[in-house]
């Protein structure tokens, strides 16, 4: 058994409510990106584990890209692979019943908001009021997956964003495409549920670590995983004071099951945990002590910084997520060593 595959089944010790999902159909936008990856992986592994028998739609632009990231998958009957572009109208989807929709396509990291801002913005609105049809067209319940992001920068005034803050927002920036359009998602969402009676629930997720990421991914926790994986100092391009909500993939999927299972229609919930706040300095100095290495500061170049949050303190509140029963109570540091061990493994 490899570590990855050892850290699925803790997942899905730890998530009890992952045996909700027999023989439900889960149609996932997204489904090669880090969320996606490690969801398909979970539910495909308790297939296999405990029969769990949920069969996964898997949406994505690539077929080829789609096999290397599911070797294993295309030949299994729980497992549909659909080649397509959700901002397309037309999505070719199989002649069955869906009872969840995860809408998990988007762009991401700063270089893809820089190079990419038009489309990062069609697929946080128009794929979003594509997925939403589909979830209305199917009575399924729909899981948007929102950001930290929508609650702008912390003026000075909360110590933590719980649901109802709204925080500042440039909006006449190329930044803001990715924020804002993660906003107007939420708006569309509360839209079909009122004008089609859809079913949805919306996780706001913090920021997303862990070993199932793509190597072109351009966010700080990631280029710093990338330089501690490969014995590198790990390169900080400011002081490092920022002060964020982090969380390792498999708690991020835990709670994003757990929403939809057991989330309130139309509510929206903070998918965080104090034990995984951290600065970035911190965040660089943890994963240069477990690569046995130093921290070094270099300035970002001019398309990396286009990308790059203006936000120096985003912490989530989760006590609604808490009161409803689902927490994560596992530090960070532990987190970031089972994302190198593993990454260490598949390399090898």
């Amino acid at each position: 058994m490899t570590t990855y595959q050892q850290n699925l089944d803790e997942c899905a010790k730890s998530s009890p409510f992952v045996s909700k999902l027999k023989d439900k159909t889960i149609l996932i936008s997204g489904a090669t990106g880090m969320i996606g990856k490690y969801l398909i992986d979970l539910v495909m592994r308790q297939n296999e584990q405990q029969s769990l028998n949920c069969t996964i739609i898997a949406l994505g632009r690539n077929a080829e890209k789609a096999k290397k990231r599911f070797p294993d998958c295309f030949e299994n009957e729980n497992f549909i692979f659909v080649e397509s572009d959700i901002n397309d109208n037309k999505i070719n989807l199989p002649d069955r019943g869906i009872d969840y929709v995860i809408h998990a396509a988007s762009n991401t990291h700063p270089l893809a908001y820089s190079t990419y801002p038009v489309s990062t913005i069609e697929t946080n609105i128009t794929g979003t009021n594509n997925m939403a049809k589909i979830a209305a067209d199917h009575h399924a319940r729909f899981i948007f997956l929102s950001s930290v992001e929508v609650y702008g920068e912390n003026r000075g005034d909360v110590e933590k964003f719980d649901e109802k803050y709204l925080g500042y927002i440039d909006s006449n920036t190329l930044r803001a495409g990715y924020p804002e359009s993660k906003r107007c998602g939420e708006a569309l969402c509360q839209a079909y549920k009122q004008q089609y009676d859809l079913d949805v629930v919306i996780p706001r997720l913090s920021r997303v670590f862990g070993p199932t990421m793509l190597m072109s991914d351009t966010k700080a926790s990631s280029q710093f995983i990338k330089n501690s994986l490969n014995s590198e100092d790990i390169v900080l391009k400011s002081e490092g004071s920022q002060y964020f909500s982090y969380l390792y993939v498999s708690d991020i999927v835990s709670a994003i099951i757990f929403c939809m299972i057991n989330g309130v229609n139309g509510e929206a919930y903070n998918i965080a945990s104090d034990k995984q706040n951290i600065t970035l300095k911190e965040l660089a100095e943890t994963l240069a002590e477990i690569a046995g290495t130093k921290v070094v500061f270099d300035l970002p170049d001019e398309s990396e910084r286009k990308g790059y949050s203006t936000a120096t303190k985003a912490i989530l509140d989760a006590s609604k997520l808490k009161e409803l029963g689902w927490e994560s109570v596992v530090p960070i540091k532990q987190r970031l060593e089972e994302t190198i061990a593993i990454l260490k493994e598949e390399n090898e």
